[in-house]
Order: C-alpha cells, then structure tokens, then sequence
C-alpha cells in the first residue's frame, strides 16, 4: 500500500450490489434525495475570494433552493436564502457581482442591509410597521474552512464541515487554500444523466486505465482511492516516473514547478477529497479547484465548480495550471460519455444490475451512505411512485 495513504480497509465480505436501476430514474425517488440528501447536507458554493470585498456576494441556483452568500461591512460572510420576504423575488440575479452598501430587490425595492436585515420596504406608510429582523433575509447556515465556504438549506445531524474534513486537515493545510484567488466565475454546465451516474464514475480509478489515456499516462502506476468512510473519502497518485506520451502531460510535467511550500509527498501529487453526497475538493501543486453535481430532473445534472490559483503565482505555475486544466478537461469529457452509457442502459430490461470490483469500493460505500438515510434503495423492485415516500418513511422508523 502506498504509505501516504490512510489505512482503511474494505471488509473481504462486502456486498458487491450497487444501487437499483430504478433508483436512477423514479421522478418520487429523485423528490426524496433533493428533501433527504441535497437540503440536508453541507454544499460549497465558493470560497472567500470570491467576495473579498464589504457588498461582495455570490448566489447559487439548486435543487429548488436559492442561495446567497454576500460579505458584510464588518467583514462577515453571510448566508441567507435569495428571496425578497416580501413577494419571494429573486434579491439579486446575478452568479456573483457586487452592491455598494445594501441589497435592493429589482421586484418593488425592497432593501436589504448587508448583514440581511430589513432596512425598508418600498412605499412602507403601506405596510403596518415591519420588525427589521423578522422580515429580514432568512438565514442559511454557513461554515468557512480553509477558505471554503459551504452553506446549508436546512439544519441537520451533520457534524460541521471542519469535524467532518478533520482526516484531511493536516494534509491540506499545505496548499494555503484560504489565501488562494479565483481564476474566474464558477463554471456550470449540463450533462443528461441521473446525477449518481456522475458520482458513481468519479468514485473510483479502476477505470483510469481504460478510458482515461491521460490520466493513465500522468499518475495511473500509483492512482489509489479510498472509500467513503463518515462522508468523507480522498484518493492520491503522483506522476509516474516516465510520465509523457501525451502532449499536455509531457509539457505538464516538465514546466511544472515543484513548490517550495510542499512536503517532499506532495511536490507531485494529484489528490481528491470526497463529501458526501456531490462534491470534491481536488488539489495539484499548483492550483485547487472544487466540483459538484446537482439533480435538475432524473436524466439531466447540472455540475458546477471552481477554479483557484496562488495570488502570487509564477509563470511557470501559470503554464503548470493551464495544461492542468487541459488534461482534466479532457478527462470530464471522457467521463460524461461514460455516466451516459451506463445511466442509459438501465432502461433496458436486459440490465442486471451492478457487480462491483474489489477497487469499486468508492462506489459502493457512497451507495452505503445513500441507503443509510434513504433506506427504500434496499428494495430491488421500485414501490409504486405515489408510495415511494410513504415506503421510504415506513423503512426509517424500523431503523
């Protein structure tokens, strides 16, 4: 086992069954992940960078929520669900932008201070006296680490996100994420699969070798990944000795500086931290970026994620980035035809379900966590839509 990677173990009796094809395209089943899973769990939505500045804010669109995150005069980062408390508006439209000292709703006016309180409606002789905090912005929760700051729609049992990333904090605190700026907005685009479909190809390398020329080419002798163990998982490679066959990995790995303010372990590592249920945190010498998948209906995902760089970035590092982002590009596009064929063929009656690999344990243990809280996925044959949450709630309180 590489020593750099944590000791877990994967029982020898595991069950090699992933999760039932119905489960990736029942509409009922996809109204419970969004209810159970999606509001439930801590969601990252940027990072500090990206609102640096006293009116600074920063919005995202998922699974029927809106989310705003804006920092305030005293320099607090806030969340707070983007609607107006007075017709439900949308308080600001764009994905990231600035306001000079308050937030005004384009719907009637409605104006908001920094730190989501009231500071009046429009025409207010025709309200009756509004109490600014009541019908202030509604909070969200919000937790920064390492820079990152995560949201959450709905208060749950979840530990907080740096109990929750703790295995990794030594190990990440190296790459002075919180001191990282943005490359850009956050990026989004479609892709026309079940969101686990998604999940379950970025869960585990043993695919790597087949339908990732680059990667394999880059890392693949020492690519190894972990299971999800309490929400968390991480999977490590470092290049491999004679790395460059393909045109970016060879330039990669030769204009690729070693950082200086990396242990010897890490100089040429490429590593992915997984939380549970859609997101990554993925780290290279020389930049951090962050990806996340989220169900818009059971056939189309949207993926979202970001891009941060050091603020005092070399030119080699730029290039090193550059060439980065070309190789894992490359390896999204291979992965988005692999979630749609196997997302596809569970329509057919031929489809016999999952058997998964002794290196699929990624998979599997994700599924783990899915049916611990949504434990209707033990059922092999989908109940009848109109009873799929009544199921659901009937096999909890069995727990």
């Amino acid at each position: 086992m590489n020593p750099h990677i944590r000791d877990i173990r994967v029982p020898d009796d595991w069950d090699r069954r992933g999760l039932p094809g119905w489960a990736y395209h029942s509409p009922a089943f996809l109204e419970l992940e969004r209810e159970h899973i999606f509001r439930n769990h801590w969601q990252i939505i940027g990072h500090v960078c990206d609102v640096p500045e006293p009116g600074d804010y920063l919005t995202m669109d998922v699974v029927g929520e809106r989310a705003l995150v804006v920092r305030g005069k005293d320099g607090v980062v806030r969340g707070f669900h983007n609607i107006c408390r007075h017709r439900g508006s949308r308080v600001v439209a764009d994905v990231r932008g600035s306001c000079r000292n308050a937030l005004v709703c384009p719907f009637h006016g409605w104006v908001y201070n920094l730190d989501g309180t009231l500071r009046g409606a429009a025409r207010p002789k025709s309200f009756p006296e509004l109490d600014k905090t009541e019908f202030g912005l509604v909070p969200l929760d919000l937790e920064i680490w390492m820079g990152l700051i995560f949201i959450r729609f709905r208060k749950g049992p979840q530990p907080s996100m740096a109990e929750l990333l703790k295995p990794f904090e030594e190990e990440l605190s190296h790459y002075r994420v919180a001191d990282m700026v943005p490359t850009g907005e956050p990026w989004t685009q479609t892709s026309p699969v079940n969101w686990k479909s998604v999940r379950d190809v970025d869960n585990e390398g043993y695919h790597v070798a087949m339908a990732h020329p680059a990667l394999q080419d880059l890392y693949g002798a020492s690519y190894y990944d972990e299971p999800f163990v309490n929400g968390v998982s991480r999977s490590f490679a470092t290049y491999n000795p004679h790395a460059g066959r393909r045109w970016s990995v060879a330039r990669y790995v030769n204009v690729a500086p070693e950082p200086k303010h990396l242990p010897e372990r890490l100089k040429k590592a490429w590593i992915y931290y997984g939380i549970f249920p859609n997101a990554v945190i993925s780290v290279m010498p020389e930049t951090v970026q962050f990806y996340q998948e989220f169900p818009l209906s059971t056939g189309e995902t949207l993926l979202r994620g970001a891009i941060y760089r050091y603020r005092d970035e070399s030119r080699e590092q730029a290039a090193a980035r550059y060439l980065s982002y070309r190789i894992d590009r490359e390896t999204m596009s291979e992965d988005v035809q692999l979630s749609v064929w196997s997302n596809e063929s569970m329509l057919s009656e031929a489809f016999g379900g999952f058997y998964l690999s002794d290196l699929e344990y990624g998979v599997r243990t994700h599924h783990d966590h899915l049916r611990a809280q949504l434990p209707v996925l033990n059922l092999d044959t989908a109940p009848d839509e109109t009873e799929m949450a009544s199921v659901n709630e009937a096999l909890r309180a069995q727990k």
